[in-house]
C-alpha cells in the first residue's frame, strides 16, 4: 500500500514539474512585443484658452419717445435700414381732461386779466401825456400790461400741449413724430399700434418703440474663468465660431477685460469684450451664441511630435525620447521643448525630421469579438 500511494505522488510531481517545463517553453514561443514608431511633422502650434459669449452691435440705441400718448402709425418693422431722421413712429395725445379743462379756464383768466390790463394801462397813458403822473407811475402799468400779454401766451401754450403735445416754439423738443436718431437695422419693435407710451425723463426711462443698431459693426461678450483671467491681455488676436454658422472663423482683437470678476454657480467669472475685424460680407444677427480662442501664442511652421511619445527621467524630470536605430533598437536622446497645444508639442531641438520616434505608450486593440478584452 505504501509502494502505490509513493509512486502515485512521484507521478504528481513529474506531472507538475512536465507541466511548468511546457508552460516556460510556451511562453518562450511567444512573439516579442514591437512598438510602432512614429516621425516629426512641421505644424503651426496654438496655445489658446476658451470664451463663451454671444454676438452684438457695438452700437445699440432705443427709440424712446419725449412726449406721453399712444401710438398712431408705426412706419418700420424689425429686419428695416433706416436713416438718421426717418420716421418710426407717429403718436396722438389723448389729453386728459381735467388738465385740458383747467388749461381752458387759465386761458380764459388770463384774458380777463389782459383786458383789464389794457385798460388801465390806457388811463394811466392819458394820464401820463398831461403830466398827471410820474414816467415811474406810467412804466408799473405799462410793465403790468406786458406780463398780462405774456401770461395769456403761455396758457395758450399749455392749452395747445395738453391737446396735442407740443407747441410750434417747442420745435424738435416735444414732438409726436418719433425719428432715427442713428442709421441701421429695426432690431425689434416694442410696440404695437394702440399702445400707450410713457416718455423719458429724469424720473422715468420711458417706453421702448424700437430698437436700432448697426448690424457691421459687431462684437463679442464673453466670460472668462477666474483661473485663465492670468493668462489674458488686451490686444490678443481672438478667433469667434459661431454655432449658427458652420465653417467660418472670424477674426477679432480683445479690446477690454472687466477689472471685476462676479460669482456664477461658485465660479468667479470676468467679462471681456472684442471688435470683429470683419464679417466676411456674412449677416450676423445680434445674440448669436458664440465661442472666442484667445490666441495666447503661435509658433507657425515648426517641427513638431506628439505630447504621447515624449518621456520624463525620474529623477530630473528632463523630457527624452527614443529614437530607431535599428531593428526595433531604440536610443533614448533629450530633446527641448517649446510650445504646446495639449496634443501636440514643439520641437526646438533634439530630434531630426527623419527620425522614427518609438510609441512607448500604445493603447492595445480590443480583442475581436469582445470589446471588453485587451
Amino acid at each position: 500500500m505504501k509502494k502505490v500511494v509513493t509512486i502515485i505522488v512521484l507521478l504528481i510531481i513529474v506531472a507538475l514539474f512536465g507541466g511548468s517545463l511546457y508552460y516556460l517553453y510556451q511562453k518562450n514561443q511567444e512573439n516579442p512585443e514591437i512598438f510602432k514608431t512614429e516621425s516629426p511633422t512641421t505644424q503651426t502650434i496654438v496655445k489658446k484658452t476658451m470664451a463663451t459669449g454671444t454676438l452684438v452691435p457695438r452700437e445699440e440705441v432705443d427709440i424712446k419717445p419725449n412726449i406721453s400718448g399712444v401710438v398712431d402709425r408705426l412706419f418700420v418693422e424689425a429686419g428695416d435700414n433706416v436713416e438718421v431722421g426717418d420716421m418710426i413712429a407717429q403718436l396722438k395725445v389723448v389729453p386728459n381732461i381735467t388738465s385740458l379743462n383747467s388749461a381752458k379756464n387759465q386761458v380764459r383768466q388770463s384774458k380777463i386779466n389782459l383786458e383789464n390790463g389794457k385798460k388801465i394801462f390806457s388811463r394811466q397813458k392819458e394820464l401820463y401825456e398831461k403830466g398827471v403822473i410820474s414816467i415811474n407811475d406810467f412804466d408799473l402799468a405799462r410793465n403790468s400790461y406786458d406780463n398780462a400779454l405774456q401770461t395769456v401766451k403761455a396758457a395758450e401754450e399749455n392749452l395747445e400741449i395738453i391737446s396735442t403735445g407740443t407747441t410750434q416754439d417747442a420745435g424738435n423738443a416735444a414732438t409726436t413724430e418719433i425719428k432715427a436718431r442713428i442709421s441701421g437695422m429695426v432690431l425689434d419693435v416694442a410696440v404695437e399700434v394702440g399702445n400707450q407710451v410713457i416718455e423719458a425723463n429724469n424720473f422715468n426711462e420711458g417706453t421702448t418703440i424700437a430698437t436700432i443698431a448697426k448690424t457691421d459693426d459687431m462684437i463679442f461678450q464673453g466670460k472668462v474663468d477666474e483661473s485663465e483671467v492670468g493668462k489674458i491681455k488686451e490686444g490678443l488676436p481672438l478667433e469667434i465660431t459661431v454655432g449658427a454658422i458652420e465653417d467660418e472663423t472670424f477674426n477679432a482683437m480683445l479690446d477690454y477685460i472687466s477689472p471685476k470678476g462676479t460669482e456664477e454657480n461658485g465660479a468667479v467669472q470676468f467679462d471681456i469684450e472684442g471688435s470683429l475685424k470683419e464679417t466676411k460680407g456674412i449677416f450676423i444677427r445680434a445674440g448669436l451664441s458664440a465661442n472666442a480662442s484667445i490666441i495666447l501664442e503661435r509658433s507657425t511652421d515648426v517641427l513638431a511630435i506628439s505630447e504621447s511619445l515624449v518621456q520624463f527621467e525620474k529623477e530630473t524630470k528632463e523630457p527624452f525620447i527614443e529614437v530607431e536605430i535599428g531593428d526595433q533598437q531604440f536610443e533614448k536622446k533629450k530633446v527641448e521643448l517649446g510650445l504646446s497645444d495639449g496634443i501636440n508639442v514643439e520641437v526646438i531641438s533634439g530630434v531630426k525630421e527623419s527620425d522614427r520616434i518609438k510609441v512607448w505608450n500604445r493603447v492595445e486593440e480590443p480583442v475581436a469579438g469582445n470589446p471588453n478584452r485587451r
